[in-house]
């Protein structure tokens, strides 16, 4: 089965097997938001337990 490219672009896996991905919201229009915002924006998040197994099936 091949892997979906698209989901290799926007999944980060770690050492330990964990999946992160990107917030959204930090594309454009930054200048409306406030800056502690854009900060917690910039940290990578969690992939919620419902949609692991999906993901990992197309990776």
């Amino acid at each position: 089965m091949k892997t979906r490219k698209t989901i290799t672009k926007r999944i980060k896996v770690t050492g330990r097997g964990k999946l992160l991905r990107r917030v959204r919201g930090i594309s454009h229009n930054m200048s409306k938001k406030s800056s502690s915002d854009l900060q917690k924006k910039k940290i990578y998040s969690s992939i919620s337990s419902a949609d692991l197994k999906r993901i990992k099936s197309h990776l």
